[in-house]
């Protein structure tokens, strides 16, 4: 048997999110079902996370075991010819029987993008939450710094979630922006936020976004976020932003 490891991009916006469920159509069953038209192998597909219904992958890191003799530069070609449009293979490569996309990742980056302008973009609408008023960027950038290094990030935690231990380490948290270019103000028109860790609860990021766009807002200071985060409680927090705006950036080895 060899193990494949793939790095694959996909638009999540039709799909119920990358895991296996039934009578839904997944990324890992667009997968699975792709491998078996080209080998005839029922193979399971492993991700180095599953990332939930409407959210997208850069660079998603996959890997399974194959009896397959297919070359290994030809198996992205191969893959992408039996994969609908919004899913693409782009690398490949042979690794060790003991590499596991999930157990083997060191870190992950997300990014979370909200378009803070009165009109949505056309061409990037199912990819950012859009936001019709004004932000407070500089408010959301103070609340951040209280997040960085190991902690309980209950609150930024789903309820419905099986992982009973909610500590986790954040080792970047940021805000780029970006000026619309169809205003002749120059203002700012896209924010994004970026978030490294070695690993995130169910909804963290964007539970932690939905917090930030209420601090831009004005409705909460920058510093609820501090006691957001020490009262390890998920009503504290704000909501769950949309999953249109959240892609799965890089993963780490």
């Amino acid at each position: 048997m060899r193990n494949l490891r793939f790095t694959i991009s996909y638009d999540g916006t039709a799909y119920s999110g990358f895991q296996i469920q039934p009578k839904a159509d997944t990324i890992q069953y667009r997968l699975e079902q792709a491998v078996f038209m080209l080998t005839g192998e029922r193979v399971k597909v492993i991700s180095s996370g599953r990332t939930d219904a409407g959210v997208h992958a850069k660079a998603q890191v996959i890997n399974f075991s194959t009896n397959s003799k297919i070359p290994v530069e030809r198996w992205c070609l191969a893959l992408n010819a039996r994969l609908p449009r919004d899913i693409v293979a782009h690398t490949a490569e042979e690794v060790l029987p003991s590499f596991h996309s999930r157990k083997a990742a060191k870190r992950k980056t997300y990014c979370f993008s909200i378009r803070s302008a009165r009109f949505p973009d056309v061409f990037h609408r199912n990819y950012e939450y859009h936001h019709p008023t004004h932000l407070n960027v500089e408010a959301m950038r103070e609340a951040l710094p209280c997040l960085l290094g190991e902690h309980d990030f209950t609150s930024f935690c789903t309820v419905r979630t099986d992982k009973e231990v909610k500590v986790r380490t954040l080792y970047e948290v940021r805000l780029e922006t970006e000026a619309d270019e169809l205003s002749t103000t120059g203002n700012i028109a896209r924010v994004r936020l970026i978030v490294t860790g070695n690993g995130f609860l169910y909804n963290m990021v964007r539970i932690i976004a939905g917090t930030l766009i209420q601090i831009g807002e004005g409705k909460r200071p920058s510093s609820d976020m501090q006691r957001i985060l020490e009262a390890r409680d998920r009503s504290q927090a704000g909501p769950t932003a949309e999953a249109m705006g959240l892609t799965l950036w890089r993963v780490d080895y």
